[in-house]
């Protein structure tokens, strides 16, 4: 997983969260990252787990995500 400061880490689960990435702690965008959760605006460090998702912000990448939805 690599994510670049202003992607979306996006966490499945009964509800899905959202967290814009502040910061990139590891090496070439590997995690740990810090992210601020949409909704309450927490700020957290995260390893995100194996069904977690990076969603690139437009512009830093040409991926496209499908089958994410909230």
């Amino acid at each position: 997983m690599q994510a670049n400061v202003g992607d979306w880490l996006v966490v499945p689960g009964p509800e899905i969260r959202k967290g814009l990435v502040i910061r990139v702690l590891g090496q070439g965008g590997a995690p740990p990252y810090v992210i601020k959760w949409q909704g309450d605006g927490h700020i957290a460090m995260v390893t995100p787990g194996e069904y977690s998702r990076i969603v690139p912000a437009p512009g830093n990448g040409d991926v496209t995500v499908i089958g994410l939805v909230g």
